[in-house]
């Protein structure tokens, strides 16, 4: 998925010619002689993820003497980019974070450059551990398509989207913090009349499609996604969910909720608009918490967007184990680790959504909201995964279609028969 990694690559990206050079020259490839893990991952080390991995290597090098994790940072695009060519010569890693979704590990699943881990779940009990709407995106069939088959991946965090809101803000403007839609509507038009734009959006990136998404799915139910998604039926973008959330989106344009001019902002631009109390809402997701909660010179809070059961989100990106990794039982067994009770809970107090943590040991009150909503979430099976995952160049028709909304360029009519022609363009033909 381009959706939610765009935003959080790694603060020290390798060129990706360097990674070229690396499988075709000489190899510092893994040693055969199972002394040596070779981890790639590109989380910084001060996200929750990253935190969390670091001491799961300490753990791991305790448990095993004599074998020393030698891990190598690398940057989301160039993983991205060059992980079909790399896993494909003699110096692929022994386990390395990869993009969950057809359109990347289910590409490569469906390439043969990925192992079977089905056994290895079974026996370690991993599949125990994992919700169903986390365990989707861990499974491929022959065609690469998420859901079923095989499990080529191994997430041990989630992730999922929510309204962040400025409490600061809402207090000073004498606005109710949301608790349902009509809330959210009403403190909208609160903050309009007082010249505040409510909304931080990035229309040219993957924030404007996901409130596109999140207003559809407010009208859906878990047969339409999995139709949209999982090809479990037709997807019609003329269907009253898919145009309510155009219709809306658009209407919250003229309204002042978006600025006109976030057609060409940025993720990183919002985010940093909502941190500096320029837009008292913000709606994305949970790879934002630790920044803001680090960032953040204000009181603020998180709900779920308000009445809807579904929302956008998923099992975290994913542990895999290349076909030509040399040490795999080494692989294994750190991703056991990485599930354990004691780098679940810590990832869990770093900000981040552990899949398997104990809720009595999250001492942060921010962070217990954080993980009993994805709970919540999560048991009423909510997660809806990301409107760009179906086929794939989605992203950027997305992109291009709601900055069109934005503009006032393209009717919501004219926007939805665009995404439908592109959707029907990448499904695959049975």
């Amino acid at each position: 998925m381009l959706t939610a990694r765009r935003r959080v690559v790694a603060t020290a990206v390798v060129l990706a010619g360097s990674l070229l050079l690396v499988s075709c020259g000489g190899s510092d490839g893994g040693s055969p002689d199972g002394r040596t893990l070779r981890l790639w991952h590109y989380e910084g080390p001060d996200s929750a993820m990253g935190a969390a991995w670091n001491e799961a290597i300490k753990e791991f090098e305790a448990e095993h003497p004599g074998v020393k994790v030698k891990f190598e940072e690398k940057g989301f695009e160039q993983i991205q980019k060059t992980a079909p060519m790399v896993l494909n010569s003699s110096d692929a890693p022994d386990i390395m974070e990869y993009n969950k979704g057809n359109a990347t590990a289910g590409l490569l699943s469906r390439q043969g450059l990925l192992t079977d881990l089905t056994a290895e779940v079974t026996k370690r009990g991993w599949d125990k551990k994992l919700s169903a709407g986390v365990k989707t995106t861990s499974q491929y069939d022959t065609g690469g398509v998420m859901g079923s088959g095989k499990w080529y991946g191994i997430p041990n965090y989630a992730e999922y989207t929510m309204v962040f809101y400025n409490k600061a803000l809402f207090k000073k403007y004498g606005v109710a913090e949301p608790k349902t839609f009509d809330d959210l509507t009403s403190a909208m038009d609160t903050f309009v009349a007082k010249g505040v734009t409510p909304l931080a959006n990035a229309g040219a990136e993957y924030m404007a499609q996901q409130y596109l998404y999140q207003l559809a799915l407010s009208k859906a139910d878990r047969s339409w996604v999995d139709s949209y998604e999982l090809y479990r039926g037709r997807t019609d973008f003329h269907d009253a969910a898919w145009s309510y959330g155009a219709t809306t989106f658009a209407d919250w344009v003229k309204k002042g909720y978006v600025s006109k001019t976030s057609s060409g902002t940025k993720a990183e631009d919002a985010g940093v608009a909502f941190i500096q109390g320029k837009n008292p809402i913000l709606f994305s997701g949970s790879w934002w918490y630790g920044r803001f909660t680090a960032e953040n010179k204000f009181d603020w809070g998180t709900v779920l967007w308000p009445g809807s059961d579904l929302t956008l989100g998923s099992g975290g990106n994913l542990w895999v184990v290349p076909r030509g990794a040399r040490n795999k039982e080494l692989a294994y067994d750190f991703i056991d680790i990485t599930m354990s009770k004691k780098i679940q809970n810590l990832l869990g107090n770093k900000g981040g959504v552990p899949v398997a943590a104990d809720p009595s040991a999250i001492t942060d009150p921010r962070a217990k909201t954080l993980i009993a909503d994805f709970n919540t979430v999560s048991g009423r099976d909510g997660l809806a995964f990301y409107p760009d995952w179906p086929v794939p160049g989605f992203y950027d028709v997305l992109v291009s279609e709601t900055q069109k909304l934005i503009a006032g360029s393209a009717t919501p009519d004219a926007c939805l028969d665009a995404l439908q022609k592109a959707y029907d363009k990448g499904v695959p033909k049975k």
